[in-house]
């Protein structure tokens, strides 16, 4: 099977492909005989009869400063690929909600992974409240009153933006923290959606668990813990990945949420845990897969070929 697969991606010049998932696709989409078209994001274009994009045909090899070569820009119709990969970083904001709009238009005829409406129905910080028995006592408004209820009955909460990601905008107000109308108020001024208020789980300082699953089942694993003194453990802001095993409750949530994964056309997700919490499930662009593998665990960039494979042969 040789398919022709478009990645819509942040710019391939500027990636660290040590640690990126999406590299990793696309290096094993290669090995398996696919051919690689890479685009931005803001090069699509939707018309009454058919979805382009503005890019390049691209080779990719597992080289540190030399991880790509480039054909000429060109200008494709998307119909006429086999999968496109919508790959590019959050924010979940009004061009990420456009652009399922416009993918949506050519899947599931070209699967698009993730599948975009799903994409679109599942905020990776409100799909959690659909699993309230996983999740810790969380709350989404911009109603300074209930925030301040919540923190009156919780204690120490952790506030942030709806649609961040990569762990910025992280916040840990304690009980007595006299910063939290302050903060509330730069939250106000800096974002229109409403924020996210969760129970702070004293938990994290033994790490923050990164659970990857394809189709629906577990693939593999990794911890990030954070460095002393911090509360994010997202390997953005300099958390430290370890291997990581998962416990029976872990397993337990893998088994609750998989089969509504894999029935939303949700093939790639990470999810994240702490201390037997469910606190995020990301379908944007999850990683993890290289460390994963680093750490002696499952190829998953195999794992997911296979799984996109018996998509397209079903």
């Amino acid at each position: 099977m040789n398919l022709k697969v478009a990645v819509q991606m942040d710019p391939l010049d500027r990636i660290d492909i040590r640690g990126d998932s999406t590299f990793a696709l696309m290096l094993e989409a290669q090995a398996r005989g696919h051919g690689l078209f890479v685009y931005r994001p803001d090069a699509l274009a939707c018309g009454t009869d058919r979805v382009t994009a503005r890019g390049r045909q691209v080779l990719v090899r597992d080289v540190e400063g030399d991880h790509f070569s480039a054909e000429a820009e060109e200008l494709v119709d998307l119909s006429d690929f086999d999968v496109v990969l919508m790959r590019q970083d959050p924010p979940f904001d009004m061009a990420y909600i456009t652009a399922t709009h416009i993918l949506e238009r050519i899947h599931p005829r070209t699967l698009v992974v993730n599948d975009p409406r799903e994409v679109r129905n599942a905020p990776e910080k409100l799909f959690v409240l659909e699993f309230p028995d996983l999740t810790p006592p969380t709350l989404v408004t911009r109603d300074v009153r209930a925030l301040m209820d919540f923190r009156a009955e919780h204690g120490d909460i952790i506030l942030k933006p709806l649609y961040g990601n990569g762990g910025a905008g992280v916040f840990r107000l304690t009980s007595d923290d006299g910063n939290f109308l302050a903060l509330v108020e730069l939250f106000e001024q800096s974002f229109r959606e409403p924020f996210v208020a969760q129970k702070y789980l004293p938990a994290v300082r033994e790490g923050d668990k990164r659970i990857i699953l394809v189709d629906g089942e577990v693939a593999g694993a990794i911890n990030r813990v954070p460095q002393p003194g911090e509360i994010r453990s997202n390997m953005h802001v300099g958390g430290r990945p370890e291997p990581a095993d998962l416990t029976e409750r872990e397993r337990e949530i893998c088994a609750r949420i998989g089969p509504k994964l894999k029935r939303r056309g949700l093939l790639f997700v990470g999810i994240d845990v702490i201390g037997g919490w469910l606190t995020e499930i990301n379908v944007t662009s999850p990683t993890g897969i290289r460390e994963v593998k680093r750490f002696g665990g499952a190829d998953i960039a195999v794992l997911v070929w296979d799984a996109i494979e018996r998509r397209l042969s079903a």
